[in-house]
């Protein structure tokens, strides 16, 4: 019996993402007193999640599971779990994962806490500390199925490298048929991904306009940040939608999240909560997102973010 992890890549290689939830089940094993086992699809180095708690990696190879699909993924890693008599499944919380979760969970008659912020404070009975309301409380949730399953909020546990090798094992699993299929996916391939970002800068109305969008990604350039955005600024067509954050946008668990010209309206920051620390640029000083932020800047983007920018270019070229 093992605590079985999947990992989640891009082009064959890992995301952040599954290095942490890597390092989560580790933490999980540790204190079941067993070890971890992923699950990789069409993934490359394998071997290297045992630098971060793996034993055994189960590398499908399909070229049919080239782009997600919730259904067979979820079938995957039902029958890895199942050939590994795993008790325990770990998950991100990616979208993709969310979309599979539920699915994995019917298939393995398994009980599901999403947005899990913490190793289990107890595993008799099994119980984790989740987050709720938004990121606004906690609640330490029990799961009492044989088989559960715990979706791990990003950026919640981090990544605990350890001394370790993992072996690889070919897997085959059997597909099911599924009514979904995919005509194309378009990607920005230049820049940071929000999801995978340890920075964001995102930026409001107060920008006046798309044409004063160069100083945002000047300042995301320098940090090696993402760029977000604000709901209205999506809706008026100044930025792509898939850059908008918040409770009906992307959420937001990074390390930084810097926001500039962007008010805080609740919904904004019900999606950015989890992030560690909160930066806020605005010329209104009695702005909400002032009382949600840990630092606040009362000044003029416009005049702030190049001061910022130059100060940042000169402290790297010190360091170099």
């Amino acid at each position: 019996m093992s605590v079985l992890v999947y990992t989640e890549s891009e082009k064959g290689k890992f995301k952040k993402a599954a290095l942490e939830v890597v390092s989560y089940a580790k933490a999980i094993a540790n204190q079941l007193g067993t070890t971890v086992t992923a699950i990789a699809i069409n993934a490359e180095h394998s071997e290297s999640l045992g630098n971060y708690g793996a034993t055994k990696v189960l590398s499908i190879k399909d070229d049919t599971l080239n782009t997600f699909n919730a259904k067979k993924y979820a079938s995957a890693i039902a029958q890895a779990a199942k050939n590994e008599d795993a008790k325990v499944v770990v998950v991100s919380a990616s979208a993709d994962s969310k979309y599979l979760a539920p699915l994995l969970a019917v298939g393995l008659e398994a009980g599901y806490v999403s947005n899990v912020v913490a190793a289990p404070s107890s595993v008799s009975p099994f119980t984790v500390k989740r987050s709720a309301f938004t990121n606004k409380a906690f609640a330490n949730t029990e799961i009492t199925t044989d088989v559960k399953i715990v979706g791990l909020s990003n950026n919640s546990f981090g990544l605990v490298e350890t001394e370790g090798t993992a072996t690889v094992e070919d897997f085959s699993a059997t597909l099911p048929e599924s009514g979904v299929s995919v005509a194309s996916v378009d990607k920005a391939t230049d820049k940071v991904t929000i999801a995978d970002a340890e920075t964001v800068v995102s930026a409001g109305r107060g920008m006046k306009g798309p044409e004063n969008w160069g100083m945002i990604e000047e300042l995301a350039e320098v940090l090696g940040a993402a760029t977000a955005c604000s709901k209205p600024v999506s809706d008026l067509g100044w930025r792509p939608h898939g850059e908008h954050v918040g409770q009906t946008g992307k959420p937001v668990a990074s390390n930084l999240y810097i926001a500039i010209g962007i008010s805080g309206a609740i919904q904004h920051l019900a999606g950015i909560n989890s992030s560690k620390i909160k930066v806020v640029i605005n010329t209104d000083p009695e702005a909400p997102f002032f009382k949600a932020a840990d630092y606040g800047v009362v000044g003029d983007a416009f005049a702030v973010v190049p001061q910022l920018i130059e100060k940042l270019k000169a402290f790297k070229a010190q360091n170099a």
